[in-house]
């Protein structure tokens, strides 16, 4: 269990986010650094860890080779063919820096489909497993040349989340250009910075700023927080580092600085890809009642208790389940589509067949299909 920043490196498998400002300088690889970055990878291997690698960077490489304006986001087009160039630029270098050290590197590139639908996690999650039983490290990104804007996860760092649950890791490093969550913006006077989050709450969430400080990433701590309740949901404990420095995971350990998000409880396998899942293709949202009844844990979602119905969902779907207010308590699988929903919704048991014009279901969302956030 770990419990300190200082426990990190009894980690047996994690998971290390490296953000596009850390890599990339003047549209230059700084090479220097990512040497010192590897250097501390082998420093957890030796310590007995896996590792695993989640690399931002070929959309900055690629638009600077291409003389792209904005650092090549200007346009979903622009991003795209950035990608395809620079991601070969930034496999090469992993697979320089990390063969230096001894260490084969692999490449893997996933989208939030891969990730999103059952089959292909599972197929993701066996390609890792192989890939760290035979000592290589995986270096993964998101395939930007081939994600749209709607279709995306937009930050590596809840890819680095997501990654980890797929390969059952126990530990994520986001390493970032601060030092960790402050409880109030850093650049501000008496801002102090968070060692250690029992939970993210909405208080925590607060703390955060959603800019991205280097304007070349697309992650803010927004983001990192939000990785962090993908993770923590997952009982995978996540760290934010300050990654600006040389050998910048060894430099925290030894000065004692960066914030651990301790692991809020631990699902099953299938429930942490559930409550991990980021594109929901619907919303239902209940009264009050219910939502207790929700929050009160073990109770499947029944149609009498949803007031609104949005989104075109079919059985099966993933939905968000709402309150009055629009706090998101819960996803899961919806048993109905959304036309059958609108149908039954607030109504009983006893009045659905009715309306629907066969003997209704058990419930809306099964217990066992739904996942409380």
């Amino acid at each position: 269990m770990l419990t300190s920043l200082s426990d990190i490196t009894a980690a047996r498998r994690i998971v290390v986010k490296i953000g596009s400002a850390l890599l990339v300088g003047g549209g230059q690889a700084r090479e220097a650094w990512l040497t010192r970055m590897a250097g501390d990878l082998v420093a957890l291997r030796r310590a007995g860890a896996q590792v695993i690698v989640v690399s931002s960077g070929a959309i900055a490489l690629g638009a600077a080779r291409l003389a792209l304006p904005k650092g090549g986001r200007g346009s979903l087009a622009d991003a795209q063919a950035a990608a395809a160039v620079g991601q070969i630029a930034l496999a090469d270098l992993w697979s320089r820096a990390l063969g230096d050290e001894g260490i084969t590197a692999a490449q893997m590139l996933l989208t939030l489909g891969d990730l999103e639908d059952r089959r292909r996690y599972l197929n993701a999650s066996a390609t890792l497993d192989r890939l760290l039983e035979a000592g290589v490290i995986p270096v993964i990104n998101e395939n930007d040349s081939v994600a749209t804007e709607e279709i995306r996860f937009g930050d590596n760092d809840r890819l680095a989340a997501r990654v980890a649950q797929a390969a059952n890791a126990d530990l994520v490093l986001l390493l970032s250009d601060v030092d960790g969550l402050f409880d109030r913006d850093p650049r501000e006077a008496g801002a102090a910075l968070v060692p250690v989050v029992d939970a993210v709450t909405p208080d925590v969430m607060a703390m955060a700023s959603g800019s991205s400080s280097s304007g070349m990433g697309s992650g803010g701590m927004t983001s990192k927080l939000q990785a962090a309740q993908i993770a923590t949901r997952a009982g995978i404990a996540l760290a934010i580092m300050n990654g600006t420095h040389d050998a910048p995971i060894a430099h925290a350990l030894a000065a004692g600085t960066g914030t651990l998000f301790l692991p809020v409880r631990t699902d099953s396998a299938r429930k942490a890809w559930l409550g991990g899942r980021l594109a929901p293709a619907g919303e239902l949202r209940v009264d009050t009642g219910c939502a207790q009844a929700l929050k009160a844990g073990g109770a499947s979602l029944l149609a009498a208790g949803v007031v609104g119905v949005s989104g075109q969902f079919r059985r099966g779907d993933l939905v968000s389940v709402v309150s009055m207010k629009g706090e998101r308590l819960a996803q899961g699988l919806a048993e109905y589509d959304a036309a059958e929903m609108q149908l039954i919704a607030g109504r009983r048991a006893e009045d659905q067949a009715e309306r629907l014009g066969y003997a209704p279901r058990s419930c809306v969302i099964h217990r066992d299909h739904m996942v409380l956030l």
